[in-house]
């Protein structure tokens, strides 16, 4: 301004876009001190040029490069606030996805990748997948190492053109054993418009060894104890022609075995069964099902046991109780609650029997007054070898598997299976199978 004598065209104007720049970028102070130095250079050059400087010019000047040096300041800090919270969420996000187990990534509509965690980065390289290209190009391009690589190709190809659909997959590295995972779904914005995908993979190696355990367990169980156990009862059979021959001691001794091998008979089938429906086994002949038969067939299987504790028997058999169902599964079903509401029943008590239309369902109810279950424990009644702490404390035996395989069969069926239980009272054990002509 001193050289080109430009004090009286440019005045205080030259010095406002460096107080604020300078404020933005060094907070308050750094905006304070650019006010200082621009508000002496400004008197300087009118000194120089000997232009008056009141002191009322002066002091708008000053105020004039203090808002400029405050304003950008208060914004400059609080962008910066934003950004650094910005970063720590993107860093605590990150985190996140870093620590699953899963390889995670996310890709645009077309398949660019856009993000992804470590551990998918670390699974990519064990599985030799090229750093470049599409999501789906990467994994067609594994497609030889596998042990289905045709199906696998054609699988990759259908999840390229299929991008606004969810689905999972599972394919075997050839040689080595390792299973793997595979899971996407499409990303949409707001308006419901496709703008990504979301990808997952994850190892399920020691997942797949342990179905081969359980596989192997099976049958083991099958030919280890159901062979001994075929022959125990072949033996009994031959016994009970002589069994007037064998005196009080001797049938009480006999009718101890008889029991025994009818609860291991019993304890097999369950095992077998449940690992039949774990694995997805279980075929189901579907037919016309009378409930009602298969209710009465239960109580008269029961009766002797409920006579013996003093425990009453009652049906109340409605109508319309025809269901869509493989009858042998449903009869299991049927056996498991009502043997249990017996077994479960102190002696006097009562267990009632209900089969009822409700609505497009047909609906049995057991209720029993046994001991019940506890309001805490009630949660767990339909996992596998739970037994609630009333059971161990009355010594009621019992595997844990039976309310286990009637939800599983229950749900198999496309019903529903609920239980209400008031410890010391008695519980109540709802079922809702699909009517025939609803089915």
């Amino acid at each position: 301004m001193i050289v080109f004598n430009a004090l009286s065209t440019l005045g205080a104007i030259a010095f406002a876009p460096w107080v604020g720049l300078i404020g933005f970028d060094a907070g308050i102070l750094g905006g304070a001190a650019a006010t200082a130095v621009a508000s002496g250079l400004w008197v300087i050059a009118a000194h120089h040029e000997h232009v008056a400087t009141p002191p009322s010019s002066l002091a708008v000047r000053v105020a004039a490069f203090c808002l400029l040096g405050a304003a950008p300041a208060f914004v400059g800090r609080r962008l910066r606030r934003s950004e650094e919270a910005q970063r720590n969420v993107a860093t605590l996000q990150s985190a996140l996805i870093d620590s699953t187990l899963d390889g995670i990534c996310l890709t645009d509509a077309a398949g660019n990748l856009l993000i992804s965690n470590v551990r998918l980065r670390r699974l990519a390289a064990e599985l030799g997948m090229p750093i470049h290209g599409t999501v789906p190009e990467r994994l067609l391009a594994i497609s030889d190492r596998l042990a289905e690589p045709e199906r696998y190709r054609t699988r990759m190809k259908e999840l390229a053109r299929s991008v606004d659909a969810e689905t999972t997959d599972e394919f075997e590295l050839a040689g080595t054993g390792r299973c793997f995972r595979g899971y996407t779904s499409p990303v949409l914005d707001p308006q419901g418009k496709l703008v990504g995908r979301v990808w997952t993979l994850r190892e399920v190696t020691a997942d797949r060894e342990l179905d081969r355990m359980r596989d192997a367990f099976v049958a083991t169980v099958s030919h280890e104890l159901r062979t001994p156990l075929t022959s125990i009862s072949g033996f009994l059979e031959m016994m009970q022609d002589e069994e007037h021959g064998l005196g009080e001691t001797g049938r009480t001794y006999l009718d101890v075995i008889r029991r025994s091998t009818d609860r291991l008979h019993g304890l097999v089938e369950d095992l077998l069964l449940i690992a039949q429906i774990e694995a997805r086994r279980v075929e189901l002949v579907n037919h016309t099902v009378d409930l009602s038969t298969l209710v009465s067939r239960a109580l008269d299987a029961v009766r002797p046991t409920a006579a013996e504790k003093n425990v009453s028997l009652a049906l109340n058999d409605g109508d319309h109780a025809l269901v869509l169902g493989d009858e042998r599964r449903l009869a299991q079903v049927v056996d498991n609650l009502v043997s249990n509401a017996v077994k479960f029943t102190n002696a006097g008590g009562a267990v009632t029997v209900g089969i009822a239309r409700a609505g497009d369902a047909v609906e049995l109810v057991v209720a029993d007054t046994g001991v019940g279950i506890p309001a805490d424990e009630q949660g767990q009644v339909f996992s596998r070898f739970f037994r609630a702490s009333t059971a161990t404390r009355h010594a009621i035996p019992g595997t844990g598997l039976g309310l286990a395989i009637s939800r599983a069969l229950v749900e198999q069926h496309g019903g529903t299976i609920g239980l209400e239980s008031d410890e010391g009272r008695g519980t109540r054990v709802t079922v809702r199978l699909p009517a025939e002509d609803a089915a």
